[in-house]
Parts: C-alpha cells; structure tokens; sequence
C-alpha cells in the first residue's frame, strides 16, 4: 500500500498543502472541489474539531459518511449539525463568526485580489465569467481566506481585469481603509507551490517537489518575490492521501 499511495497528482499535493494550514479551532466556509477534500483531510487527522459550514446551509462538525459531488448531496446532510436557509449561513459571514474561508477565480493578482467577473475589455466583446457568488463575502469578512488556484501566467496577472473578491487592494492599508472585517488572503496554494502575503503582496514561500523557480516565474505574470527561506512542500502523506482517496475515490477531482 506504502508504493500504491507513493505516487499523487499537482492537486492531492494542492489539498494537501491547503489542509494543513486549518486549525483545529476554525469555523471554515468550506465550498467545493479541492477546498472541501482539505477540510475533509484536516478534520480526519490534525484538526477534529474544526466546524464546516456549506453555502447551501449545511453545517457540519464530523466528515460526511460517504463521498460526494455537491454539497446538496445526502452524505453531506447525513448527521450534519444543521442545515439552514443559506441566509444565515452568510450571516455567521457578516457577524464574524467564520475564521476561515476558501476562494478561488479566474485570475489573481500580486495583491491577493481575484476576478470572476469578466476579463478584456467588455467594450471590445471581452469575456464574461460566473461572477461573484459568495466570493466577495468571504473575500471580505471571513477571518482570513486561502486562495487555491491552477498555476497558469494568464491567470497570475500583475493587476486584475475587474476586483470581483478583494485582496489586499492596490495598496497597503486597503482593506483597513475600508472597514473591511475580515484579514485578507493568508496563502495563495497552487499547482507550483506556495505563496504567503507577509506585506501584503504575494512572497512565493514554497515550491512543490520536482518544481523550479524558473517554472515558477515563467508562470507568474508579475515580478517574482521568492522569500530568503524558501521550502520544498512535503509530499502528502500515505495518511495524507488515504483519506484523499476515500473521500475522491475516482479521482474526480484531483485528477487521478
């Protein structure tokens, strides 16, 4: 079993990464796809009683009894604490009540600001995205947000076409000028490796395994900050990628 786990894909390695960055004392507006493989992770190993709260209106505190797609799925409901109107779900949002947030968009910039609205120029037929969804309320009132991205340089951009979920703005102090509640991007975890924001831009912190900083760069649409102690990501574990696979057992969304 050791060699059979030995082996795992850019986004168990993503998930990974993500799950370790949750405390066992975080209330986390999890979402789906790789956001909700890390919650998953972090409450069956190192953080047991970290609270998933789900758009929908789910609330939960053990792992879901059984895989599922969407978070309307019945394992997801399945002995979860709550389940609620979704407007009071966003109102543990706003009353400061979530510590943790997952986000993700179309592009990201140096800032921690993302775009899920459009990106050109709508005047020349530029291309129109999903939009915001909770994303700016979590961008702006959870206690802190992970951004989990694929690594690509059109979407790493020095500036973003359109601000749909804020970072830290265009310029330190920002968010604080606005009375913006929540702390902003605390990491960006990508298909590369790692970025921190310890002055409000983005430092890249870690590279995954195998992964170069001249990779790194030739993706990365802005200057490169690569910070003086720069890590290597520590692979998952076979712990690590057990529960990964219990809960994506085809692989559906880490691309086995």
């Amino acid at each position: 079993m050791e060699k059979a786990l030995s082996r795992y894909t850019p986004a168990e390695i993503m998930v990974a990464a993500a799950a370790r960055r949750i405390r066992n004392d975080d209330v986390v507006f999890v979402g789906m796809r790789l956001p909700l493989l890390s919650f998953l992770l972090a409450k069956s190993t190192h953080a047991p009683r970290a609270v998933g709260v789900f758009e929908n209106g789910v609330i939960r505190h053990d792992p879901a009894p059984a895989p599922f797609v969407t978070m309307g799925d019945c394992p997801n409901q399945a002995g979860a604490i709550r389940c609620c109107p979704m407007i009071e779900i966003m109102g543990y949002l706003a009353s400061g009540r979530v510590t943790l947030g997952f986000i993700g968009g179309a592009e990201v910039d140096v800032r921690g600001n993302l775009n899920t609205t459009r990106v050109g120029d709508p005047a020349q037929s530029g291309v129109r995205l999903p939009g915001s969804g909770g994303g700016a309320d979590i961008a702006s009132l959870a206690g802190r947000f992970m951004i989990i991205m694929d690594h690509q340089r059109r979407r790493f951009v020095e500036r973003v076409s359109y601000v749909t979920s804020p970072g830290f703005g265009d310029a330190p102090g920002w968010r604080h000028d606005r009375g913006l509640r929540g702390g902003g991007p605390a990491a960006l975890i990508t298909s590369l490796g790692v970025f921190e924001f310890p002055e409000e831009r983005a430092v890249l912190t870690g590279v995954h395994p195998g992964v170069d900083l001249a990779t790194v760069r030739g993706e990365t649409g802005w200057d490169l900050e690569v910070a003086g102690g720069l890590q290597e990501t520590p692979p998952p574990t076979t712990e690590e990628l057990a529960v990964i696979r219990r809960f994506d057992p085809q692989g559906f969304w880490t691309g086995r």
